[in-house]
Formats: structure tokens, sequence, C-alpha cells
């Protein structure tokens, strides 16, 4: 079963919900994971693919967008079929993705912005009503 980690920044910017994709993601795979990074949109997908090339300058991220190199081991998507990633899925999309149960790990990060915060709740509950194993991160955000 899916294990589900909400990410609770203590920011009210949506932003910093990218800037946290990205250090989760590099941890993850600094430990071996692998990892999709399912978007919004592809707008937002192909931001994300850019700020991970910036995110941290000391370190290389091997990264792409899933439509061009879908087996890389860190990518961003919107909207298409995961394959071949089932380890790490970190949804920045204000919906619950169909294909979350195919992956051992799911990571929400929320931000204190109702636009944000009130979908995070929903997908919560619907978690939670499912049964899945749930827990929560408080995490201080510079500023």
């Amino acid at each position: 079963m899916t294990r589900i980690d909400f990410y609770l920044l203590t920011s009210d910017q949506p932003q910093a919900r990218l800037d946290y994709a990205c250090r989760l993601a590099h941890k993850a795979w600094t430990k071996g994971h692998r990892v999709y990074l399912h978007c919004a949109d592809v707008a937002q997908a192909e931001a994300l693919d850019e700020l991970l090339w910036s995110f941290k300058p000391d370190a290389f991220l091997p990264h792409a967008l899933h439509s061009d190199q879908p087996d890389q081991a860190i990518v961003c998507g919107a909207g298409e079929d995961p394959d071949p990633h089932h380890d790490l899925l970190i949804n920045l999309a204000q919906n619950t993705p169909g294909f979350f149960s195919r992956f051992t790990r799911l990571a929400e990060i929320v931000v204190e912005h109702d636009d944000v915060r009130i979908p995070a709740r929903e997908r919560f509950r619907f978690y939670r009503d499912r049964g899945y194993p749930l827990k929560s991160h408080q995490i201080r955000t510079a500023g």
C-alpha cells in the first residue's frame, strides 16, 4: 500500500512548493530513489524542469521532462502515464492522481495558501477514508 506523506510548509507562497519539491527530489535521488514529479500542467512541468537545473548550484541532479526522457531518474510530467516510474510520486497538482496507488510513496507538499491548502485537505480526506497510511511533517521555511 502506498505510504503518503504531507509536507506542511510555513510559507504562504505557492512557489515554495516547487522549491521544496526540488529539495525533496534531490534528497530522494541521493538515497537511490526514482522520482516522478506530477505537475498541474505542462507549463508547470517545464518551469519545474528549469528550476531543477538551478535550485542547488553545487549539485547535479539528473532529470528531464517525462515526455522527452521517461527513463530518467527524476522526471517532471503532467497528466501522462508515469511509466516506468513507481517509486516516489511528488504531487504538485490540485487533484489526486489516478495512478498514485502504483507508487511506493506519495509526497503532497502544502503551503498556507487557500488555493493549495483547501484541495490538499480534500486529498488528505480521500486517502484517509481509503485507509492509506498518512504522516504529516511540519516544515519551517525561511522568510
